[in-house]
């Protein structure tokens, strides 16, 4: 199955701000579902066994409504693991407005998010070097073609001052014909048409590991994995705190 770059719905200017807060709530519902969540909880807890802390600065970029960060706050603080997360954004209307971050830090004590989040270019991080303890992303990488995304991967690991984590779906034709058998139970057709594109234009592990070694000159230490339905986590270390495979 090659992989088809095209643009998704949610990226163009044709969705409203209505259409696109429900097919990112349904979004946040396959990734507590199908894997998303623990992914990137998975990654999390993977850095602070190598790194032995307990305490994270986190950009998430391409953040939507921030659930991801969010949901993973909440699992790893029951291993003592704290996360002050913030959100990243190109579009505000993908952010949460001011009720919904309201909501959740009376919801979750204060946990993340704690703002409305950042408005900027992902390709263009606004922080200096090492701003943040880990950059992360989840249904990203795939919106970018292999140059948008090498140039993510230099920006990320700039903005890092110990990990790029990387969650995202795996292109398959089995993975094409659930996301198609899923429009029955799907509450938003944006989110069904773009999730059809989304798996269309995803990644394999062998590519990501392509990408990577072209955006860099130096060998990278890098931890890929496999886990629940098609999804995949990348660690990519930098300098000292790298990890073993």
């Amino acid at each position: 199955m090659q992989r088809v770059d095209a643009q998704e719905i949610l990226d163009s200017g044709g969705c409203s701000a209505r259409d696109a807060q429900g097919a990112l709530a349904v979004l946040g519902r396959i990734n507590r579902l199908f894997g998303g969540v623990t992914t990137t909880q998975r990654m999390v807890e993977r850095v602070a066994r190598t790194t032995g802390a307990k305490h994270f600065s986190v950009l998430e970029v391409a953040a939507g409504l921030g659930e991801v960060p969010e949901r993973v706050s909440a699992e790893v603080a029951r291993n003592g693991i704290t996360l002050d997360v913030t959100l990243l954004d190109r579009t505000r209307s993908h952010l949460p407005n001011r009720d919904q971050v309201a909501n959740r830090n009376r919801a979750n004590g204060n946990s993340v998010p704690r703002n409305a989040g950042v408005v900027a270019d992902a390709l263009a991080l606004p922080f200096g070097d090492g701003a943040f303890d880990l950059v992360s992303c989840s249904l990203f990488a795939h919106h970018l073609n292999t140059c948008a995304l090498a140039e993510f991967l230099r920006e990320g690991l700039r903005v890092s001052r110990r990990a790029l984590l990387i969650n995202d779906v795996i292109r398959d034709p089995v993975h094409l014909a659930l996301v198609y058998a899923s429009f029955p139970i799907m509450r938003s057709r944006v989110a069904w048409l773009d999730g059809l594109t989304s798996v269309r234009r995803a990644y394999v592990p062998a590519e990501i590991r392509a990408v990577l070694a072209s955006a860099f000159s130096s060998e990278l230490q890098v931890e890929l994995s496999c886990h629940y339905l098609y999804r995949m986590g990348i660690i990519v270390w930098k300098g000292k705190e790298r990890g073993g495979c």
